[in-house]
């Protein structure tokens, strides 16, 4: 396993138009081609946290996985972000995992957040995804599942967990503890990446986008929109869980 690259994209969203935020996305990741081993990308980066599922879907032959394609063999890097997509007759808010030859690695959002009535208008997902990028295992997680750690619970299956989300000001302590407990928890890296602005509802997000590390330090908390890249030391990871073992006290339980 080699050090991994792994570049945080914290943006407004142009609110239920998905041709002007894979316009600003391009924009944003334009000088990363070769500087870059995964970028990772908001919640619903292409509508901002619209409950329109119906009417915003896209198909996994729709324009924004194409672009998630294209992109991802220009940067020669994968990307993941979640996307409504309609499927089967239901909608999910999924999450995409691209790769540069066009492999999408999809995993549906679990915990659907229902104060805002999204398990009106999405399907939850089952299966928990874990994806192998470039020698490190990836699970795949989407918002709200942040605060459910019985499903993120490391079994030994994975290196990094990666947040995407569109999680609000209002509740932004949350999100920043949370991330750091997910890491310290699973001796895992944690990328969470967040949204900022406004969005069609009023609701106001400040990002707070981060990478923590196996101990718990928080990396860097983006201020404010734009890219920033971390290096994930694997390295040091490993000698980390070597020293300090703590999973081999762990709880043994199954997930229904």
């Amino acid at each position: 396993m080699q050090d991994l690259r792994v570049t945080l994209v914290q943006s407004m969203l142009h609110w239920e138009d998905a041709e002007a935020n894979r316009k600003r996305f391009s924009e944003l990741l334009e000088g990363l081609p070769g500087n870059t081993d995964l970028v990772v990308l908001p919640e619903m980066f292409t509508t901002g946290f619209s409950m329109r599922s119906a009417e915003l879907a896209e198909s996994m032959d729709g324009p924004t996985v194409a672009w998630m394609r294209k992109l991802a063999n220009k940067l020669d890097a994968a990307l993941y972000g979640s996307v409504i997509i309609g499927e089967g007759g239901k909608h999910y808010n999924r999450g995409l995992f691209v790769e540069p030859e066009g492999k999408v690695t999809i995993y549906d959002k679990r915990h659907l957040f229902r104060f805002a009535d999204e398990t009106s208008h999405y399907s939850a997902g089952q299966e928990r995804v874990v994806v192998q990028w470039r020698g490190w295992r990836l699970l795949l997680q989407v918002c709200f599942d942040l605060r459910f750690p019985v499903f993120a619970r490391n079994r030994g299956d994975y290196d990094a967990i990666l947040y995407v989300a569109n999680w609000p000001e209002a509740r932004r302590y949350a999100w920043s503890q949370l991330l750091v407990a997910r890491a310290i928890e699973n001796q895992c890296y944690v990328a969470g990446v967040n949204r900022t602005g406004m969005d069609g509802k009023g609701i106001h997000y400040t990002g707070d986008s981060a990478m923590i590390d196996p101990k718990g330090a928080v990396e860097a908390a983006m201020p404010r929109s734009g890219t920033r890249t971390f290096m994930l030391d694997a390295a040091a990871l490993e000698d980390f869980r070597r020293k300090f073992p703590v999973a081999m006290e762990a709880d043994r339980f199954s997930l229904g």
